[in-house]
Formats: C-alpha cells, sequence, structure tokens
C-alpha cells in the first residue's frame, strides 16, 4: 500500500516547500530561483492531453497579465523533461515546465494522493495552484481545481 498523501494540505502562511526539478530542456529550476518575486506554481496531471493542454494555454495566453503584476508561472507534472518538451514546442508555452518523475515536490505540495476518477478512488497528481510570495511563503493555495475558467478564476482571487 502507497503512503496516503491525501492529508498534506498547504496553508496560506506557510513556507513554500524548495524544490530544485529538471525543465523540457533538461536544465535545473529551483523555486529559490524566483525570490523576490511572486510565482504561480500549478501541479497538472500529464502534458498533452485535453484539461492539462487547456489549462497550460488558460496560463499562456494570460502571461502577459501575470507577469505585469511580478508574477512567474511554474508548472510542474511527472512528465519527463523530452515529454514537456514536445508539449512547450507544440503549444508554442512561454513559462517553464518541470518535470517531477518521482512526484517527491507534488507529494510535498499535498497534489499528489488520493482523489476520485471517474467515481472510483485513485492515487494520482490532485489539480492543484498555489501563489508562492517574494519571501517563499504560500499566498494562495488551491487544490482540486478545474481546468478549465481556472487561470481567470486565480487572476481574479490575486486582483481581489
Amino acid at each position: 500500500m502507497t503512503e496516503n498523501t491525501a492529508n498534506i494540505r498547504l496553508e496560506e502562511g506557510t513556507p513554500a516547500p524548495e524544490f530544485t526539478l529538471l525543465n523540457a530542456d533538461g536544465q535545473q529550476v529551483s523555486l529559490a530561483d524566483y525570490k523576490g518575486k511572486k510565482v504561480i506554481v500549478y501541479f497538472y496531471p500529464k502534458a498533452d492531453t485535453p484539461g492539462c493542454t487547456k489549462e497550460a494555454c488558460d496560463f499562456r495566453d494570460s502571461l502577459t497579465q501575470l507577469n505585469g503584476q511580478n508574477i512567474e508561472v511554474l508548472g510542474i507534472s511527472p512528465d519527463k523533461p523530452e515529454a514537456l518538451k514536445k508539449f512547450t514546442d507544440k503549444y508554442e508555452l512561454t513559462f517553464p515546465l518541470l518535470s517531477d518523475v518521482d512526484k517527491s515536490v507534488m507529494q510535498a505540495y499535498g497534489a499528489f494522493g488520493e482523489k476520485k476518477n471517474y467515481g472510483k478512488v485513485v492515487q494520482g497528481v490532485i489539480r492543484s495552484t498555489f501563489l508562492v510570495d517574494e519571501e517563499g511563503t504560500i499566498a494562495l493555495a488551491k487544490y482540486n481545481v478545474k481546468a478549465t475558467g481556472h487561470v481567470a478564476r486565480i487572476i481574479k482571487e490575486i486582483e481581489g
């Protein structure tokens, strides 16, 4: 039996777990690289699937607006860098996608664990989005988000 990580939930005001992962080009990217900036860290199940593509394209299309508020975006999935490269190129994604093959970062953020999929309880990626502030603290934590319309809701909440 795998460890149940579904109970881990990061809350606003807690330190964001640090990470260093490979991007689509095989280069290391760390959360620490974004110190002094706000960064949206979002977790998605699989590159180039309908929901994940919609979500990634929504972030791409909203990037100018987010960058204007000093907010960067990082997408994290269990895909290997080669799959992320194909996904990035196919949809002209303009923000880093990171590979968490062993799901350790997802587990640290509570974005991997038990979830319902077509009525069955399974272990998997829990579509989740976090806003990490300039100090490395969780400013917003959203679990079990919907792929469609999610980015607009996040922007609305950030803008208050």
